[in-house]
């Protein structure tokens, strides 16, 4: 049961109704942004909420238990609100939403309905619909270590204890050319053999996409300079001479820990542990007849 407050309690009891529904999104570099379906700008508790985004709500859903509620919004990508570039970007990526029922009349008159993360978010020309995704849904998320050969952790961090920042690992560079999107032609500040970036993480510092990072799918070598080819092409434009920062990828074997990092007293893998193929084999000397042909003549 949800306690209502009294002068909401009142409003609903009258005849008629002035209710709106608002929107906090607060991304995780910590922007904050309020968006209404009305078609007037609120403030509350100091937040501007803008209409003129054309944020809606498009469905909603409540589920009993642990199982995961949600819904969607839908809206237009405009200057004033939410960009293409942003979304694209991954700026929005589990940003924090909170949704009320607000009394235009009386903004003071509000009820906190949910509270949750975004997930997927679909796009469509100028427009786009984003999901809401409820506090169950981190029961879903896998937590802990898992049994597996390859390595659990993340290169660099408290477990795997490799120096990033070592000139091995890391360096800086410039965009030479853009041959297609998503593939760059670049110059670095030292040599490295092709495929040591591979697997690896770019930030740029310099450009439109400063500020933004991205996975780079394969480190090459072409006559003309090193080539960095990204899993995803950049949201925003990328010109010759922008710059960036470059880190070292892992594939997370056992074997690359040792040869390309010397950190294999720090693997947080089981390289030794027994695949499938050691399950579904058939047991050494268990007889004759396993040699393919039929059990029954």
């Amino acid at each position: 049961m949800r306690d209502l407050p009294q002068s909401l309690a009142d409003h609903l009891a009258g005849g008629a109704t002035t209710l709106c529904h608002c929107w906090a999104l607060t991304r995780r570099d910590g922007a904050r942004f309020g968006f209404t379906d009305h078609d007037r700008d609120l403030t509350l508790a100091g937040v501007p909420y803008a209409a003129r985004s054309g944020l809606e709500a498009a469905e909603a859903s409540a589920e009993l238990g642990f199982a995961v509620g949600g819904g969607e919004v839908a809206g237009a990508l405009t200057a004033l609100g939410i960009t293409d570039a942003d979304v694209a970007g991954g700026l929005y990526d589990g940003a924090g939403v909170e949704t009320w029922l607000v009394d235009w009349t009386d903004p003071e008159t509000r009820l906190l309905l949910d509270v949750g993360t975004l997930g997927e978010v679909r796009r469509a020309g100028g427009a786009f619909v984003a999901e809401l995704r409820g506090l169950m849904d981190r029961l879903d998320v896998p937590t802990g270590r898992t049994y597996r050969a390859t390595c659990s952790a993340d290169l660099g961090d408290g477990r795997c204890r490799v120096d990033r920042d070592r000139p091995a690992f890391r360096t800086t560079g410039t965009v030479v050319a853009v041959p297609e999107p998503g593939t760059l032609r670049v110059a670095l500040a030292a040599s490295f053999a092709p495929g040591w970036f591979s697997g690896g993480r770019l930030a740029w510092t310099g450009g439109a996409q400063a500020g933004h990072a991205a996975d780079i799918r394969d480190h090459g070598a072409d006559p003309a300079g090193p080539r960095l080819a990204l899993w995803q092409a950049p949201s925003r434009p990328v010109e010759p001479g922008d710059g960036f920062t470059v880190t070292a990828g892992c594939d997370k074997r056992f074997s690359t820990c040792g040869r390309k990092f010397a950190n294999a007293l720090n693997f947080q893998g089981f390289p030794h542990m027994p695949g499938n193929d050691f399950v579904v084999r058939h047991a050494p000397n268990s007889g004759p007849g396993l040699d393919g042909g039929s059990l029954f003549r």
